[in-house]
């Protein structure tokens, strides 16, 4: 999730130059800390091994939903029926089930009224269920549950069996819309009509794994972390409606005109953007097949945990076709009002789904029929298959905000880790993958993604960091999505997420080792429910190095790095001749880096310095197979570091 509101924020959080935070006794380097064995979290066993991957024994709940909306245009609210199939694959029979209720987040008693830092200004009653029946064994029962916030705990008649026991949940609700906060289900004017953004619309279960059982904490704001399965669903709307959604659109037939039945069989074989309803069509009767009553749009999405969708008389569409690395296609889509309308603005969205989507599948290919950019309310809000944008972004801004919803079908829709507690797997890896998506785009037309988003433009990466690793009040990132004050959202789980990663790529395992890794680790975890501990796992088995020292000091931690260069002498003994430098760390954590030797004779020669250099000492010396005369060296000289003090990364002689 995206917020550009949060822009100016993160620049002061970030700050513009580099800093020096203050050496104290406890901030120098202890090669014993930080090279010491890493016990992590989740241990290593039959169902999580010790090279990250699911064991033998490893299994994963399920939970199917068929779905009925029907939107109440007139009175803001959605009426909802739902059917739950939940599949009990655990080793645990299971005598009560846990739902998400999302909606009562916007009761003016809940939890998240308290104790988010997010202000609002409408509340509603929440879900206001009519009835709710468990069928188990051929017997539906009137269930008795407990509404606790925004969790709903159902006792079943009977224990669920375990390794494959199903049952079906029945519920009919129905709820108010609470006015635009946030995109997740909100209403937003437009000059055609008002726009609805439908996410969070359905009780949903709760995830049961083997590392905490339910979870089922309250929802407060931060992210979510789901049950995959298939969700089928149909939305009905008045006729003048029309709907986009996360899946595939089962039934075009009903609900589009044979014009835009056409236009859409174009589109899903052109590299160009194709209009399936023209602005001049906006408020047309001739651009719907019927012209009163109401239409039940049909959508399907397998593979999902989670379904969303928009409906709007306003809307303007558009596709193009997404060619895939499987040699498979998708469809990229916008919806947007005549608002949104413009060179520089939303004519472009389609452009920007097809070439992130296309450019993302290099990890792992697109799995879904379909991605919607949806201009409305701005909250940048990513669901599967759908994200919920900005109607007045344009330019870079709709660019990179596009790109980032967009790329988070990859993390956590595709690798379905828990956003809820580890919240830079989502955030983190995601805006990791759109910084070099935005490299790409159009031979960079809006790069860099880095520094757009967290920087002045022309700012180092690696300098603005710097004062979040300073701050001694900075969480780390393995802390709670929403233990994370809002002053640190972006700058640690978004950026600091995000440059763990690059520099784990660029710097500590080279491109040639990390691609292949993380690739694999997305194909292995995806559809499943990947812990950190399986992720660094994971990284260090398929890549090849022992990196218990970037997790402690980079993930575990927020140490600073500090490294510099003492001395520079030629050295001469029975061995021959070479040159000895000698380095040190004011900080706890080290990196490995380039050493830059410039010579007398004008020319320069590089060389790459292990981590293994530091494992003994604070201030390594180092022998070089260096006969010529040094004039200079120059530690990190390509400044792809965050050093905290540069003015010790040079020599002169």
């Amino acid at each position: 999730m995206f917020h550009w509101f949060r822009f100016c924020a993160v620049l002061m959080t970030l700050g513009t130059a580099a800093v020096a935070a203050p050496v104290t006794a406890q901030d120098t380097f202890d090669p014993q800390a930080l090279f010491a064995p890493l016990t992590l979290p989740t241990p290593a066993n039959a169902l999580r091994t010790g090279a990250g991957k699911p064991g033998a024994m490893y299994w994963q709940n399920r939970a199917d939903y068929k779905l009925h909306a029907t939107l109440d245009t007139h009175s803001n609210t959605l009426h909802g029926k739902e059917v739950i199939t939940y599949t009990n694959n655990s080793s645990d029979s299971l005598p009560v089930l846990w739902l998400q209720l999302d909606q009562n987040m916007y009761r003016k008693d809940s939890r998240a009224t308290m104790a988010s830092e997010w202000r609002r200004g409408k509340y509603t009653e929440g879900y206001q269920l009519d009835t709710v029946n468990v069928r188990m064994a051929g017997e539906t029962h009137a269930a008795k549950f407990l509404i606790d916030d925004t969790r709903m705990r159902v006792d079943l008649p009977q224990k669920l069996a375990a390794k494959g026991g199903k049952l079906q949940l029945e519920i009919h609700y129905h709820y108010q819309f609470p006015g635009t906060w946030g995109g997740r289900t909100a209403v937003t004017p437009s000059s055609r009509g008002n726009i609805f953004e439908v996410a969070q619309w359905f009780p949903r279960m709760a995830v049961y794994d083997d590392r905490h059982g339910w979870n089922n904490n309250p929802y407060i704001t931060s992210e979510f972390y789901l049950e995959y399965g298939t969700i089928d669903y149909i939305v009905t709307v008045p006729w003048d409606y029309w709907v986009v959604g996360s899946g595939q659109l089962i039934n075009p037939k009903d609900v589009l005109t044979k014009t835009e039945q056409q236009r859409l069989k174009q589109a899903q074989s052109s590299d160009q953007t194709v209009y399936i309803r023209r602005a001049d069509e906006v408020g047309k009767a001739h651009s719907r097949p019927v012209t009163q009553g109401t239409l039940d749009w049909h959508f399907r999405m397998e593979h999902t945990r989670d379904v969303a969708f928009a409906a709007s008389p306003a809307f303007i569409v558009d596709a193009a076709r997404i060619n895939l690395p499987n040699g498979k296609s998708s469809l990229a889509m916008s919806a947007y009002p005549v608002e949104a309308v413009g060179p520089n603005k939303w004519d472009r969205s389609t452009e920007y789904v097809k070439a992130s989507i296309e450019h993302f599948s290099q990890w792992y290919p697109y799995p879904w029929p379909v991605a919607v950019n949806l201009a409305g309310h701005g909250a940048g809000m990513e669901y599967p298959g759908i994200a919920f944008d900005g109607m007045d972004d344009k330019d870079d801004v709709l660019f990179w905000i596009s790109a980032h919803e967009l790329g988070h079908n990859w993390f956590p829709m595709i690798v379905g880790s828990d956003e809820r507690r580890h919240a830079f797997m989502d955030e983190g890896f995601n805006t990791f993958i759109d910084v070099y998506a935005s490299d790409a785009f159009n031979n960079g037309e809006y790069a860099p993604k880095r520094d757009g988003e967290y920087a002045p433009k022309g700012g180092n990466p690696v300098d603005e960091i710097l004062s979040v690793l300073a701050d001694d009040a900075a969480p780390n990132l393995m802390m709670p999505a929403e233990a994370t004050a809002e002053k640190y959202r972006h700058s640690v789980t978004y950026f600091k997420g995000a440059l763990g990663l690059i520099l784990l790529r660029e710097q500590i395992l080279g491109p040639e080792r990390f691609d292949p890794a993380f690739k694999e680790y997305i194909a292995t975890w995806a559809y499943k429910h990947p812990s950190p501990s399986d992720f660094f796992r994971f990284m260090e088995s398929a890549g090849g190095e022992d990196l218990s020292w970037w997790w402690r000091g980079w993930y575990f931690n927020n140490w600073q790095l500090d490294m510099g260069i003492t001395a520079i002498n030629a050295v001469e003994d029975k061995k021959g001749k070479a040159t000895a430098v000698s380095l040190t760390s004011k900080q706890k954590l080290v990196m490995p880096a380039t050493l830059r030797l410039h010579y007398g004779d004008g020319s320069h020669e590089d060389f790459r310095i292990p981590v293994e250099s530091w494992m003994h000492s604070a201030n390594p010396t180092l022998m070089l197979p260096v006969s010529k005369s040094v004039k200079s060296a120059e530690l990190d000289p390509e400044h792809k570091l965050p050093d905290a003090n540069r003015a010790n990364n040079s020599l002169t002689l």
